[in-house]
């Protein structure tokens, strides 16, 4: 691509770092794939997606801000084995909530989210001190041990239910004994219909009202295939009727400007399987952008 000197790209954000340091933004790599469900090669999205910022400006017009000008933000690379290693991803979370404003954790599969909001929660002094909100058509409350599961492991762990929101649960994409153990779990959910009648900024300011009751902190997890399988074909899980573009961005720049938000990721993307213009991946790195952009704003 050719390089305008006026015309910064957004991948010139994230400086690599290799020590921990003080930033705003710290973004990291947590490539899980063994578990999942349904086999795929979710390990291969945290370099498709920081290519894919590539292609974006720092300069948002709606905000008249350049987010080269607000934010320092560092890139601290990819974890290794995170599948069978969760405790150092733990740990790394951990660390880098200390260090940073804002942690973005690039998936890999939804089974990333448990040792991503435990990173949380060990920095601020416990699971019960941490709100988690999921932007998911899934429940991910099944039994067992894989990229369906990260919500019943993390309500095992001591996140309390009723600071957990799930945003986006479609028809069709659960069974009733899940969607039974959610309510047992007193998990709120905004169901795919129901933002038919509000707006997606409705939807995520009464989800960060449910998950920040009597916590400090709250994690966030973006798992794509919320969205509609037009405009992520890259999320094998992902069906027709999910959020828009446009409303997963929106939802992505209300979450940034919330103080409690410390950290989020952005999961379930195949980037081996996305259409030839790479929508899927940069989407993902729009909501990146969109977040950072937030979290400018506060």
């Amino acid at each position: 691509m050719p390089e305008d000197p006026l015309w910064p790209r957004a991948s010139t954000l994230f400086t690599p770092s290799s020590e921990i340091s003080v930033c705003d933004v710290a973004l990291l790599g947590i490539p899980t794939t063994s578990r999942a469900i349904t086999p795929n090669r979710a390990d291969q999205s945290p370099r498709a997606i920081r290519e894919a910022l590539h292609r974006y400006s720092t300069w948002s017009t709606t905000q008249q801000s350049d987010l080269k000008d607000s934010l320092s933000a560092l890139d601290f690379g990819d974890m290794a084995n995170p599948d069978v290693d969760e405790l150092s991803v733990i740990k790394r979370v951990a660390s880098l909530v200390e260090h940073s404003r804002l942690v973005l954790a690039l998936g890999g599969d939804n089974s990333c989210t448990f040792a991503g909001a435990l990173g949380v929660a060990s920095a601020v002094g416990g699971p019960e001190k941490v709100g988690v909100i999921t932007f998911d058509a899934h429940h991910d409350v099944r039994d067992g041990d894989s990229n369906g599961s990260p919500i019943r492991r993390l309500v095992e762990a001591g996140i309390r239910g009723t600071n957990i929101v799930q945003i986006g649960i479609s028809d069709f994409a659960n069974s009733q004994a899940y969607a039974k153990r959610v309510k047992e779990f007193g998990i709120t959910v905004i169901s795919r219909n129901q933002l038919r009648q509000i707006s997606i900024e409705e939807a995520v300011k009464k989800a960060l009202d449910v998950a920040g009751t009597g916590v400090d902190s709250i994690y966030v997890d973006f798992d794509m295939d919320v969205c509609d399988r037009s405009v992520v074909p890259g999320c094998p899980a992902a069906a027709p009727g999910g959020l828009s573009a446009d409303e997963i961005r929106r939802a992505a720049f209300t979450i940034g400007l919330d103080d409690r938000v410390v950290a989020a990721d952005f999961t379930e993307v195949d980037a081996t399987i996305d259409s030839a213009d790479q929508r899927t991946v940069r989407l993902t790195a729009l909501c990146i952008l969109e977040i950072m952009n937030g979290l400018a704003n506060r």
